[in-house]
């Protein structure tokens, strides 16, 4: 049966974000490794490998379906979903959020995508020369950036910098990350469509545009958007090529792993949210052997994820090795995972004959269905059970725990650096999409469980149940993540909330079928829409860190144009090191402050004479008059006082805080 028109276009929006993220990302990758990541060259190559995956991947009207979903979709529903599309990326362009300093990891990777869209390669070049050469109290690296070998080597992955450069190309820096919010609105309703029917894709794309974690991320660099729309887009893409009849699941399923490989290049984390779709490329492979018609998409499945992962994991290592180095503690066991997630899939697919002769005990499908909701009380009466602490360790430790004790005094908490709140991780995530969502969703995944484990169907839910649950345990046992928010509801973004909705809206769909009182499925709809919604009030309205740009473009403004700057005060020289680097286009470096707040004076003016020495006007910049006034006339440069997230541990957020950052600047 054929796609009808408005079906049709619902399987085709809700996977072009995935297959362009993914186009852009394998042209840009190249070109950034070889120097050449300019607009020119990466539109050239760009828009035509996005073009080659949008043909490869599109749903065709010539007897292909997508299944349950997209061909009984109505124009109505397509058209609502579009509107809260739009509606989004439109009101998150408008709310953006300016986070150019560096004060977390959003303006790092705002500075990262600046960088290489203005010079379009790395690693960044420490300038030494311009200070009179190396110095052992010249460093040259800051928060988010790392020092390399007679260089600077930005934190993070290339994937997610590569994407906001277009904005730095096209004069809107800020627009990007509201695009992919609202291309990732598309992405979760097409599933929503395909799993749980077209009539709840417009619930779901409401409930997750509104959700407070998703405005965040919606609004600023961050990186957990295109990992979304990554993931989700290849669960579209796997569960088309399975339902559809289709002869050419090689370039399907090279396709689907390819995106969801690709995720890795965008998030260090993308290799535990692929774990489960390596198990199911062995599971299809292994069908194969039994003459199903899905098992065709194993080996081409497996293939196109190690294509995309090997890309990510190749791009990680030549541009973000200093990145690893600090992560090698998650990392290794990561990987080691990884390896034996890969041996186990080998050889339950190698003993497939003797396991497909085992049969489950009668209790064993209803017992999966009571460990989910088991497990979901358990993590729910957590908080009363268990306090998760850490004694620090290591400097990142004792600095994690300053800033918890700075915020556990502003909510008016006790004191006491050690906690880390991990226990509250499912309260979390009713916060944030309510406990209706988060009930409806533990139901729903329960009845899967159970009818997969009865009699193996709905086999296009095999996939997703297990990227979903894999990820949410695995999170919210430990998101790992500073536990104030709305900064740790990032960590819930790229899978946990829009699989709650997706699970919730199944559950929906559920209870409509269970119930023939249509306002009881209203009422569950209202209670699934309003949480979210007026959690999200409080801070949907107010922009933070507005007024960075043209505070940072004045004080560009302020330095001369060939100054070596020397940064003398630590605060001053967190943030700013590689804005005035990077933005400015002046040699930037620190001085060695031997763990004080301020550089030693003697040592400031023996750096200021190499400089002048070297033809180059010395530039001081601190955040107060009297930490730059001993080395000429000080001139207040930035004197900004804007908003900023509030910091919450307890509870959800429901407002910002007041933010001030002086700078001042001495030309000696």
């Amino acid at each position: 049966m054929g796609l009808d028109r408005s079906g049709r276009v619902l399987a085709v929006l809700s996977v072009l974000p995935a297959l362009a993220v993914a186009g852009w990302l394998l042209a840009g990758l190249p070109l950034l490794l070889f120097g050449w990541f300019a607009p020119l060259p990466a539109f050239l190559l760009g828009l035509p490998v996005i073009v080659l995956l949008c043909r490869a991947g599109m749903p065709r009207p010539d007897g292909d379906t997508t299944g349950q979903a997209a061909e009984s979709a109505t124009f109505p529903q397509v058209a609502g979903v579009v509107a809260v599309a739009v509606a989004a990326g439109v009101f998150n362009v408008i709310m953006h959020s300016e986070q150019l300093i560096v004060r977390r990891d959003p303006a790092t990777y705002a500075q990262y995508a600046a960088w290489i869209a203005r010079h379009g390669s790395l690693p960044i070049p420490e300038q030494a020369e311009a200070f009179g050469g190396q110095d052992p109290w010249l460093y040259f690296d800051s928060v988010g950036f790392y020092r390399g070998d007679g260089s600077v080597v930005p934190q993070f992955m290339p994937g997610p910098p590569m994407l906001f450069a277009v904005g730095d190309w096209l004069g809107v820096p800020f627009a990007v990350p509201a695009v992919l919010g609202a291309l990732a609105v598309l992405t979760l309703a097409g599933v929503v469509a395909r799993l749980a029917g077209p009539r709840w894709a417009v619930t779901a794309a409401v409930v997750f545009a509104v959700s407070m974690p998703v405005l965040y991320t919606s609004r600023t660099t961050f990186s957990e958007i295109p990992s979304l729309i990554l993931l989700f887009g290849g669960l579209a893409l796997t569960h088309d090529a399975l339902t559809r009849p289709g002869r050419r699941p090689w370039r399907h399923g090279l396709l689907a792993g390819l995106v969801f490989g690709l995720a890795v290049l965008v998030r260090v984390d993308g290799l535990r949210d692929v774990l489960p779709v390596l198990a199911f490329a062995g599971l299809l492979i292994a069908m194969r052997r039994f003459a199903k018609p899905q098992g065709r998409f194993g080996f081409p499945l497996l293939a196109g994820l190690a294509a995309g992962v090997g890309l990510g994991m190749l791009g990680a290592y030549l541009l973000a090795k200093p990145y690893l180095n600090y992560l090698s503690g998650s990392v290794r066991p990561l990987l080691l995972i990884c390896a034996g997630v890969l041996v186990l899939t080998a050889i339950g697919t190698a003993a497939a004959p003797a396991l497909a002769r085992i049969r489950l005990p009668a209790w064993a499908p209803t017992a999966g269905a009571g460990l989910v909701v088991l497990l979901m009380a358990a993590l729910y009466v957590r908080p009363w059970v268990q306090q998760v602490t850490r004694i620090p360790t290591n400097v990142d430790d004792r600095r994690t725990a300053a800033m918890i004790e700075q915020i556990q005094k502003a909510n008016g908490l006790p004191i006491d650096g050690t906690r880390l709140y991990t226990e509250d991780s499912l309260h979390w995530v009713i916060w944030y999409v309510g406990l209706a969502a988060v009930v409806l969703a533990t139901i729903a995944a329960a009845l899967l469980l159970r009818r997969l484990l009865r009699d193996g169907t709905p086999f296009a839910w095999l996939l997703p149940l297990a990227v979903v649950g894999w990820t949410t345990v695995t999170t919210l046992l430990r998101p790992e993540i500073t536990p104030d928010h709305p900064w740790a509801a990032r960590r819930l973004v790229p899978i946990v909330i829009p699989g709650m909705i997706l699970l919730a809206a199944y559950g929906l769909a559920w209870l409509r079928r269970r119930t023939d009182r249509r306002w009881v499925t209203a009422v569950a709809v209202v209670l699934v829409l309003v949480p979210p919604t007026v959690t999200s009030i409080g801070t949907a309205f107010t922009p933070v860190e507005r007024g960075e740009a043209a505070a940072v473009a004045a004080m560009c403004a302020k330095i001369p144009a060939n100054a070596s700057v020397l940064i003398v005060e630590r605060v001053t020289g967190d943030r700013l090191t590689q804005v005035v680097r990077g933005m400015c286009d002046r040699p930037t470096a620190q001085v060695n402050r031997e763990n004080a707040e301020t550089a030693s004076e003697t040592q400031v003016r023996r750096l200021i004479e190499r400089v002048r020495a070297s033809g180059r006007v010395p530039v001081v910049l601190a955040a107060e008059a009297g930490q730059v006034s001993p080395y000429g006339r000080a001139s207040q440069v930035m004197g900004l006082v804007t908003r900023q997230d509030e910091r919450s541990l307890v509870e959800a957020p429901n407002g910002t805080w007041s933010l001030r950052i002086n700078v001042w600047m001495a030309v000696a």
